[in-house]
């Protein structure tokens, strides 16, 4: 039990905030603990988890993806393009997802292949992706999606809960095993921390990097085929900023900026907290203007929180030699 807090210890404590704003909020507005608001509290969430559990993937091996609203937008637009001229629902949906992962191999191409820092290297592909989602599209969006894509993810299971949210669910179940059951979650771990002593261990940095960006494109591919449900619409502009919101769930939930650290359920409590916050932010008629100060703010102290844990490990480490 011990052993699990020890293990567990940064995603309880998130865990114990997010409830404890939870009943803040509840004392302020009652209505916040209705059975419609905490639904509205998951469906928020489930776009920025599924982009903060693909960049959570590059985060660990440390590296970034600034591109993943852009490869957002694209999917949106690509699968929207076919799903109008008659496509069929599932194989617009299998198209969508490879399109991500083929994004998502560019820029481990960059990282990998032509050894670009993974900031500039997505940031150039982010005004790429972005461009070639204007370019296609001319600036209009993409509407009329039909029913038979639509309610793939948007049709409703029981008690109001929609398909889209059990699909966030499995993909954060998958992304947990991945890390913890696997050897290529091993392989993760150990270029993060120290790409040199991996590579001399025998791990194929290259083809685990690549792993990351390609993880990465996919998650971002189900988000967009997601919201392409939900709007029945895609556009150009679609995806502005949301890397901003699956930097911060990441960083929340414990993933370390310097790499070699993180969790898929520290990652989901993170998008939890944010979806907690921005509902209940609305819910006491906060103005929304607020939030984006609020999500800077958490990113900051996350990160820092994150120095000062590293500090002060290393000054217990020391007093144990001595």
């Amino acid at each position: 039990m011990n052993s699990v807090i020890n293990k567990y210890k940064r995603e309880i404590l998130v865990l114990a905030v997010t409830i404890l704003m939870g009943v803040i909020f509840a004392v302020m507005n009652p209505n916040f603990l209705t059975w419609r608001n905490v639904l509205t509290v998951f469906q928020q969430m489930v776009l920025n988890g599924l982009l903060a559990v693909g960049i959570m993937f590059t985060i660990i091996t440390a590296g970034i993806d600034l591109s993943i609203g852009c490869t957002f937008a694209i999917v949106g637009i690509a699968v929207a393009y076919g799903c109008v001229n008659d496509m069929n629902p599932i194989l617009a949906i299998v198209i969508g997802i490879v399109i991500g992962a083929i994004l998502g191999a560019f820029n481990g191409f960059l990282v990998c292949n032509l050894k670009l820092q993974p900031f500039i290297a997505t940031l150039g592909t982010m005004s790429l992706y972005r461009g070639i989602a204007y370019v296609v599209t001319g600036g209009t969006p993409v509407t009329n999606v039909p029913d038979s894509f639509r309610n793939i993810f948007n049709g409703q299971m029981f008690a109001g809960i929609r398909y889209y949210v059990l699909v966030m669910i499995i993909v954060f179940i998958l992304a947990h095993v991945i890390l913890s059951k696997t050897r290529t979650g091993d392989y993760l771990y150990a270029v993060g921390g120290n790409e040199e002593a991996a590579k001399l261990s025998g791990v194929n940095v290259i083809k685990t990097k690549y792993i990351a960006y390609i993880a990465c494109g996919v998650c971002t591919a189900v988000a967009g085929l997601i919201m392409l449900a939900s709007l029945g619409s895609a556009e150009a502009t679609a995806g502005i900023g949301y890397e901003t919101n699956a930097i911060a769930a990441a960083a929340i939930g414990g993933t370390s900026m310097a790499g070699g650290k993180g969790t898929a359920l520290g990652t989901f409590i993170g998008a939890l907290m944010l979806a907690v916050l921005k509902v209940g932010m609305v819910v006491i008629n906060v103005d929304s203007f607020w939030q984006y100060v609020v999500t800077g703010i958490i990113i900051i102290v996350a990160s820092y929180f994150e120095f000062i844990k590293q500090d002060v490990e290393a000054m217990l480490a020391r007093h144990k030699k001595a």
